[in-house]
């Protein structure tokens, strides 16, 4: 069978279709997968090192308002249906799994004319604009929350068999060494997304001395345009920060650390409550909430805490945020109140979802 998985545009799409392909890939070696993307965002950088094929359509965002990207988007929307069309009918595909972003919507409108099976998986606790056009030309509709489009079969989110199968005891030794941290101490772990925040990294950077005085290690994930070499920092107590552009090694990142500061995005959200990582979410203020809405149940259970972008500041992080972190058994309560393992088996679900569809 041949697939095609339309992404696009935030890791946070991409990653469940490259952890899907290769889901579906262990299950039938004989298959091909290739992942549609567009030219803008990060398919360019996270697909290529994963050796899948790489289909690339123009950037074509649905208009917000009436302004030049209004006026050009029908022609964009149409040329990237049209070569959306022309990919599947030459490579003669026979499924499209579309998880949103950019190229999503262009993926399902040309599969429907195909007439091909479609599965829609929305990862969001609100539904973007491609998944609830996709949804209306397809009943195959997955999600990872539920109630977010009507009548969608609830999986959870198509992770990693890194992160599912991750026991973080068991690699704490490894990950520390890797991130040249001591084996001694407690760690925090923070990270903005795949490009990282802005408001994070300052209000955390700001934090450094207190943290690292206090003997607490830190794994920064900064974002490519906000990186700069030679900031590591070893204190007298022993304690490291170690800033990185992007953290390809989660598995091991999650492993070193005993806490986590993070926005709510879908996959951050599944991966901290898979790996069952107390967690502190900061969730983007745009939109129209759906981040915090992501976190809702792990923050209702007491397995995270959560604080308003504005609110969230180096003296927050000193007073409220450094204590929690040298409490160790109000760590362990949190992690106990995790939801462990709840989206571990999303991406084969939906992989055999994708061999069985007709």
């Amino acid at each position: 069978m041949k697939f095609v998985l339309a992404a696009g545009g935030s890791a946070g799409h991409v990653y469940p279709a490259i952890n899907t392909a290769r889901a579906i890939l262990e299950l039938d070696p004989s298959a091909e997968v290739t992942i549609m993307g567009t030219d803008r965002g990060l398919d360019t950088t996270l697909v290529p090192p994963t050796g899948l094929t790489l289909e690339l359509l123009p950037s074509a965002p649905f208009p917000r308002k009436l302004d030049a990207q209004a006026i050009s988007f029908t022609p964009k929307f149409l040329k990237s249906i049209h070569l959306a069309r022309k990919f599947m009918k030459r490579n003669k595909t026979d499924v499209v799994i579309g998880f949103g972003g950019y190229a999503s919507a262009p993926a399902y409108l040309a599969a429907k004319s195909l007439g091909l099976c479609v599965i829609v998986h929305e990862a969001n606790s609100t539904a973007g604009l491609a998944n609830r056009l996709g949804s209306r030309i397809t009943s195959n509709v997955a999600s990872m929350f539920d109630g977010v489009i009507l009548g969608a079969r609830v999986i959870g989110m198509p992770l990693s068999e890194d992160i599912v199968g991750l026991d973080r005891q068991s690699n704490r030794i490894t990950a520390r060494e890797f991130f040249n941290l001591s084996q001694s101490g407690p760690v925090l772990l923070v990270f903005g997304g795949s490009q990282g925040a802005r408001s994070l990294n300052s209000a955390c950077i700001a934090a450094i001395p207190e943290l690292l005085a206090a003997g607490v290690s830190v794994i920064h994930s900064v974002g490519g345009a906000n990186f700069q070499t030679g900031c590591e920092i070893t204190d007298a107590s022993g304690a490291s920060y170690f800033p990185v552009p992007f953290i390809d090694r989660m598995d091991l990142a999650y492993s070193a650390a005993d806490l986590v500061i993070a926005r709510a995005g879908a996959m951050s959200v599944a991966e901290i409550s898979t790996v069952g990582i107390p967690a502190v979410f900061i969730p983007l203020p745009i939109g129209n909430g759906e981040q915090k809405r992501n976190a809702q149940k792990l923050i209702d259970s007491g397995a995270a805490r959560v604080y308003e972008n504005s609110e969230f500041t180096r003296e927050v992080i000193v007073g409220e945020v450094l204590p929690l972190i040298l409490n160790a058994p109000e760590l362990s309560r949190m992690q106990a109140a995790m939801n462990v393992g709840n989206s571990s088996n999303a991406a084969k679900e939906l992989a055999r979802w994708g061999l069985s569809c007709s």
